[in-house]
């Protein structure tokens, strides 16, 4: 990996991913933050889950190995550091090394995971517990009680409109649950 993966560092707020994009090489991620989502044609968002560091795209993988196009958007949310594998050497090190077919094997299952839960989230729950739920993996993703966010954000992670995202919002900080603020979230209890 030493020898064949290049390192790059990629400002906050950097695209690294449209649907229709051809992959040439699959992302680990070393530091930062990156949000994978999908899209709509009229460029809603769907947010679907973050990739923090020691985590590898799952999509970008299974892109490549089809050789087919990305269905997925991603950027960067904090400044960010990733080693990118070419899919030759992909392949190539799934036959050869064990301790990465473990990891892509690995890589998949997470992901898999973490979209079931984001599907039974969207067809079994409404729109506040979306929120909640949607704010504690905010929380632990970015291992703090303050998200820095806006309603319109929100919104769009969840492919809602800001007035409910806000309405939805103002019950939960009445409640005593957070704390609003312009342009962050402060989680008091979830």
């Amino acid at each position: 990996m030493e020898h064949e993966a290049v390192f790059r560092q990629i400002p906050a707020g950097t695209e690294l991913m449209r649907p229709g994009q051809f992959i040439r090489s699959t992302m680990l991620v070393l530091d930062g933050l990156i949000k994978v989502y999908r899209e709509d044609g009229e460029g809603n968002e769907f947010f679907m889950y973050y990739l923090k560091p020691g985590d590898g795209c799952a999509l970008s993988m299974t892109c490549m190995v089809g050789q087919e196009k990305s269905t997925i958007a991603a950027k960067t949310v904090q400044d960010t550091e990733v080693i990118m594998v070419p899919l030759e050497k992909m392949d190539e090190w799934m036959g050869q090394y064990k301790s990465w077919y473990h990891f892509v094997v690995k890589t998949y299952r997470n992901r898999f995971e973490e979209l079931l839960q984001t599907l039974d989230n969207v067809a079994f729950r409404n729109m506040d517990e979306r929120l909640e739920f949607y704010l504690k993996r905010q929380q632990e993703t970015q291992n703090s009680h303050i998200i820095p966010t806006t309603h319109q954000e929100i919104a769009q992670d969840l492919n809602s409109s800001r007035e409910v995202i806000s309405r939805l919002l103002k019950k939960m900080a009445e409640r005593g649950k957070v704390k609003l603020h312009r342009y962050h979230i402060e989680i008091v209890k979830l």
